[in-house]
């Protein structure tokens, strides 16, 4: 599992619900069936050409995280190679539109529709009469019920990781002919489109061994236009090749081969040759289109991608200073002074104009970053407290951060279901309200939490409990001090012109130990990728006497707030929240919202104690267990969200042995009317009325305040000029046939 994105259909699947009048949700009219989906944020970017302009032939090196440790995506360590491998080879009767939407797919499925409701639902599937296995098997009814009877959930010598959907099918048998399939559910179920998607063949399902064992390493037996032909773990590679019995249009490529490259080695393969399309992160982004930038010796260019000359030794070292975190006016000065990495600049020029080969690809991911806030103890365990932390929040601020400097599109998402484009989609946010600091300050008097409130002293332990009981002070880092370091680290900004309120300048902790933070002042963009920007007061925010919009305390000084007269306390103690956050490389941007969401918290009471821990034990070992109050991390869309959400936000329950059994609910925030109406939606079969079940339970999440959407994630790709249909997919599934390199013009 990571925090940059969770499989919603790759992982195994308490709190009160407010009264009325706290939760002031009015008939709920934001979710309304009059509400319309709209289109994506962004579109995809795929270099889009016709078939007929694209070559036979040739060899895609496609980047992956690593080499799946399984080939079948019904498994618990499935990860999102394994579904990419299942895309290429096996069929899928339905695949996702550029909309999100799922979309029959006719090289396998003819027709599909619910033929009766009752007494039973029964679906009839048509399958395409040339749909074969790879051994020549046509494909039919024994695949299908294969698959039921594996992941049904009744036999536990099936090592499934879900079950979502299989468990209401009553039974599976063949229709008029071979091509129809009947499928009879015990109950009924709207996401029925959901199954089937991938369908393995019966060899692979139709016993436990060869369902738990045999699809591991390698898949036998496939049915779509590539062929797994080798898994090699020791190059890395997994190479698929053109299936020589697909019926349907005929792969491009001659191979397609998923590379393991870590993410931040990826712009060094790209520029050595290995890799022809990879996902990126913003600072390789910058350096691929710094590339043409710095040739042409132009400066500040946006994202984009176009002809270039041959880099200068001078500019070169211009380029790898800016790609490390100096300025521009540092980076000239660089120029002469720092002579002695000539080697070092060598290789970066030379891997500069190599990625002159490349053009970056952007759109929006399927998936969107949220603030998670833990209910099950502690202060966030009260509703209000929740609240007051998302009325803190300027939404729109953080995916302005984020996604403006990439010139992506920065609306706020409006659900926690769906994004802008897909079916369920509306913007359900008005149940909670909008940033209001006033509100946010009057929820948390309301629980009893007040300003300058006597704070009892502890023994020191060095948390930010204790930290925040001390009187603030204002204090500036030296340049090239740790705690300058440390600063520098929470954002990922390096900028050395910060202020830091509520810190310590004696002690600056170290990059593992907790870092109370308050607001800080910058002099202007930090960051070479731009994420960090002034943080200025919007003018909707109170302030307490003696603030002013705008304006941060001067060194020495107490910074202006609501906690004027002392930190927020109750019962002798501080209102403190852990804020826990990944410090891996790749991380950076997702630190930096975390940091600007402290400052937002800090003008409303609440001080926040950021942890970084390390990415490998950042879910394990914090969020899934509970040791947080505060969490950064995604989860992907999805088109089915009666099925594949409600394990997220389902109410925990009691398990056998005396444990919560929270599912994927990491926030332990769950309420019976979510749950209930999760149930309504999935057994409705017009799809209408189930959509707008879907967005009245997205309104009662957003109102219990568990978690709180921030951004679509941004999709950044390394795409090699002239190669065609592959990119930033955005929410459609890639169409693996039609990816190729354009043919050479004469």
């Amino acid at each position: 599992m990571s925090h940059d994105g969770v499989g919603l259909r790759a992982v195994t699947r308490s709190v009160a619900f407010l009264t009325a009048g706290v939760l002031a949700v009015p008939a709920l009219a934001g979710c309304s069936e009059q509400d319309e989906a709209g289109k994506p944020a962004a579109g995809q970017d795929i270099a889009s050409a016709k078939r007929d302009k694209v070559a036979d032939g040739g060899t895609l090196h496609w980047a992956v995280d690593s080499v799946p440790e399984t080939l079948n995506t019904f498994q618990a360590d499935a990860d999102a190679a394994t579904s990419r491998v299942a895309g290429a080879v096996l069929p899928s009767l339905y695949r996702l539109d550029a909309s999100g939407r799922a979309q029959r797919n006719p090289d396998y499925l003819e027709a599909a529709k619910v033929v009766e409701r009752e007494p039973r639902q029964v679906v009839l599937y048509k399958l395409n009469q040339q749909a074969v296995w790879s051994d020549g098997r046509e494909i039919g009814a024994a695949d299908f019920s294969a698959q039921w009877r594996a992941l049904s959930g009744k036999d536990s010598a099936y090592w499934t990781a879900r079950n979502a959907g299989y468990d209401r099918i009553e039974k599976i048998e063949r229709g008029a002919n071979d091509l129809e399939v009947r499928v009879t559910f015990k109950k009924p179920y709207a996401d029925w489109q959901s199954l089937f998607s991938p369908l393995y063949p019966k060899d692979v399902m139709g016993t436990p061994d060869t369902f738990n064992d045999s699809a591991r390493r390698r898949l036998k037996v496939t049915a779509g236009p590539f062929a797994v032909d080798t898994v090699d773990r020791g190059s890395g590679d997994v190479t698929l090749k053109r299936n020589p019995r697909w019926w349907g249009r005929p792969a491009k490529l001659s191979e397609l081969v998923l590379r393991a490259v870590p993410r931040e080695k990826r712009a060094a393969a790209l520029a050595a040759g290995r890799l022809d399309l990879a996902e990126i992160d913003a600072s390789e982004a910058h350096r691929i289109t710094s590339a043409d930038r710095e040739a042409k010796g132009g400066k500040g260019a946006p994202l984009t991608h176009g002809p270039a000359a041959a880099l200068t030794p001078g500019r070169a070292l211009r380029s790898w200073a800016v790609a490390h975190g100096s300025d521009e006016e540092a980076a000239d000065k660089e120029t002469t002074a720092r002579k002695k990495r000539a080697k070092a600049v060598a290789k970066y020029a030379g891997q500069q104009s190599a990625l002159r080969g490349f053009v970056v690809r952007k759109s929006l991911e399927p998936a969107f970053t949220q603030l998670a806030l833990n209910g099950s103890q502690g202060p966030l365990a009260d509703e209000r407290v929740r609240r007051a932390v998302a009325r803190a929040l300027d939404r729109e601020e953080l995916a302005k951060a984020v996604l403006e400097p990439l010139g992506l599109p920065a609306e706020p998402v409006g659900s926690h279901l769906a994004l802008a484009g897909q079916h369920a989609y509306a913007d359900g946010s008005g149940a909670l309200g909008d940033q209001d600091t006033r509100e946010a300050q009057a929820l948390l008097s309301d629980a009893g939490w007040v300003a300058g409130g006597s704070v009892k002293e502890g023994k020191k332990s060095g948390k930010a409990g204790a930290e925040a009981s001390k009187e603030a002070k204002a204090s500036r880092s030296p340049k090239g001090s740790k705690g300058s370091k440390d600063a520098d680290d929470a954002d990922g900004s390096g900028d050395d012109g910060t202020y830091i309120v509520g810190g310590s300048d004696d002690k600056p902790a170290d990059d593992e130990s907790p870092t109370v933070l308050a607001p800080r002042k910058r002099d202007g963009a930090g960051g070479a990728a731009g994420i960090e920007r002034h943080l200025a007061q919007d003018g909707k925010q109170q302030l307490a006497p003696g603030g002013a919009p705008g304006a941060y305390a001067p060194r020495g000084t107490r910074a202006p707030g609501p906690a004027a007269g002392g930190p927020l306390a109750k019962n002798g103690k501080p209102l403190t929240l852990r804020f826990v956050l990944p410090s891996g490389p790749g991380s950076q941007s997702l630190r930096a919202v975390g940091d600007r969401i402290a400052r937002m918290l800090d003008r409303v009471g609440i001080r926040t104690e950021i942890s970084k821990v390390a990415d490998d034990s950042y879910f394990k070992d914090h969020i899934a267990s509970g040791q947080y109050d505060l969490a950064l991390y995604s989860w992907p869309a999805s088109a089915f969200p009666a099925t594949d959400a409600r394990p997220i936000y389902a109410k925990p329950v009691p398990a056998a042995d005396g444990s919560l059994n929270v599912e994927q609910n990491f926030t332990r925030v769950g309420t019976d009317q979510v749950d209930q109406l999760f149930d309504q939606a999935i057994a409705e079969l017009d799809a209408d009325e189930s959509r707008s079940l879907v967005r009245k339970a997205d309104a009662r999440i957003w109102a219990a305040a568990g978690s709180i959407p921030l951004y679509q994630r941004p999709q950044l790709t390394a795409s090699r000029n002239g190669l065609a249909n592959a990119g930033a997919f955005g929410f459609q599934t890639p169409v693996y046939e039609d990816m190729g390199y354009l043919k050479k013009t004469r």
